[in-house]
């Protein structure tokens, strides 16, 4: 058992002064005293609660900053697809571990302290399975591991190239799976993980491009003794709306409120096209809409109905998804600026008890994050894992900031990262800014972009 001290920590309803933290030897926090008598070694700096990171895919941090060349004057997320499964197609499991572990350490320092990883990524560059025991999804868990971070690890059921099950084509070899053997690694890795003190698993399919409606409901009557996180990528580009009315005559969201139970345990990932019936279900759903603005920005997605989704009390978190860049607060900075340039005014996401947008920014996205990896994360309070940040009180903006505006100094004024000490499960990952790993795993990652180049 340790004891922390804080001056200052973000509780689940608000700010406290003088905070007396009690983490046990497994990693979970047992006590938590506001305005308590200075007891135990002291936090230097400001406490808050680590971000949920609730949507990745690894391998493409070793894409970011490469694509932004013209190469099609019609540029869109599908020309940007067909780039990302040439880089597919050709990397190896030791460079998948790399290129995780050295992104994970990055989200860490960034403030990410848990990541709900889609993996989509099975078999060999021809195709052919690997066997269960040299799975490519066992690689991201050890990276998880070594790095520190809490992983929901959500192997991704891909079966088919578009709607009405089109075959799939050459780039996606690697991905795809029928419904038997998404089960058998899904259940293999399950076991795998319960031994893992912060990972689990989750539910994932792809899209509703990439499965039938047959697939979703094998895979949730298997699982229906055991609730999971359930993940799938929804309404991310107009093509794919126009798509799924082409094929059903429904929008996607639309058709899966009206096939399948939609309820807590779903994370909806990029319902960026939503008509205004379908942002009031989801809202009404107890279902999470997973954002992640930079990535939807980078691939020209759109933009989330994000004022009306708040209005009716939806969920959300956020991810960083491609990672064209990794950070807590741009992802929470762009969520907000996004609805300024659309409506063409300022702060937009305020909530009628709170107008503080940094406010309503971080702490909507620590419970929409929690709720989709389904941790117990996201909030400084008894019995919740000890996932934490300590924020730098030498940094001009957030030395001087009130209770009240310290996170909207964070997120948007800093432009040096402020989070400087990160702890996972009760241990220190991150002191000082840097990781145990941060040399030997630059020249490791620096080689694999070499390779890849």
């Amino acid at each position: 058992m340790a004891v922390w001290f804080a001056e200052k920590a973000l509780l689940p309803d608000g700010w406290a002064h003088n905070v007396s933290i009690t983490i046990s030897d497994s990693g979970d926090i047992t006590g938590i005293v506001a305005n308590a008598a200075p007891d135990g070694e002291r936090l230097p700096g400001i406490v808050v609660p680590g971000m949920p990171n609730l949507h990745s895919h690894a391998f493409q941090r070793a894409m970011a900053g490469l694509t932004e060349v013209v190469a099609n004057p019609s540029d869109s997320f599908w020309s940007w697809r067909d780039l990302m499964y040439r880089m597919a197609a050709k990397i190896t499991p030791d460079q998948v571990e790399i290129i995780a572990r050295y992104l994970y350490i990055e989200m860490l320092k960034a403030g990410y302290t848990s990541v709900a990883e889609f993996h989509y990524l099975h078999h060999d560059n021809h195709g052919n399975p690997y066997s269960l025991q040299d799975s490519l999804a066992l690689r991201i868990s050890r990276a998880a591991s070594q790095s520190g971070i809490g992983l929901t690890l959500l192997p991704v059921l891909y079966s088919y190239a578009g709607f009405s099950g089109q075959p799939p084509g050459q780039g996606q070899r690697r991905f795809i799976q029928d419904t038997d053997s998404y089960l058998a690694l899904h259940h293999y890795l399950t076991a795998q993980l319960a031994r893992e003190p912060m990972q689990r698993t989750g539910l994932c399919f792809h899209s509703l491009r990439a499965v039938t409606p047959e697939q979703i409901q094998q895979v949730l009557a298997y699982h229906a003794h055991q609730p999971q996180p359930v993940h799938i990528h929804i309404a991310e580009q107009q093509k794919e709306v126009d798509d799924c009315l082409a094929w059903c005559g429904q929008r996607p969201v639309a058709w899966l409120f009206d096939h399948v139970a939609v309820d807590h345990h779903w994370c909806l990932i990029h319902a960026t096209h939503l008509s205004v019936p379908e942002t009031d279900r989801l809202a009404a759903s107890g279902a999470v809409a997973g954002l992640c603005p930079t990535t939807e920005a980078n691939l020209g997605d759109g933009i989330f109905p994000g004022q009306r989704y708040l209005s009716q009390g939806g969920l959300w978190g956020i991810g960083s998804d491609s990672h064209i860049t990794v950070s807590v607060a741009e992802e929470l900075r762009w969520l907000e600026y996004g609805q300024r340039l659309q409506d063409q005014r300022r702060n937009r996401l305020a909530l009628p008890d709170e107008p503080a947008i940094g406010n309503v920014l971080y702490q909507g996205a620590l419970r929409g994050g929690a709720q989709a990896l389904g941790q117990k994360i996201g909030r400084l309070q008894p019995g919740y894992r000890a996932d934490l940040l300590v924020l730098d009180d030498r940094e001009p903006f957030i030395a001087t900031a009130s209770d009240a505006m310290r996170l909207n100094r964070w997120l948007f004024a800093c432009s040096a990262n402020p989070v400087r000490h990160v702890m996972t499960g009760g241990r220190w990952v991150i002191k000082d800014g840097h990781h145990a790993d941060d040399e030997s795993l630059s020249v490791a990652f620096i080689r694999v972009l070499k390779q890849l180049r």
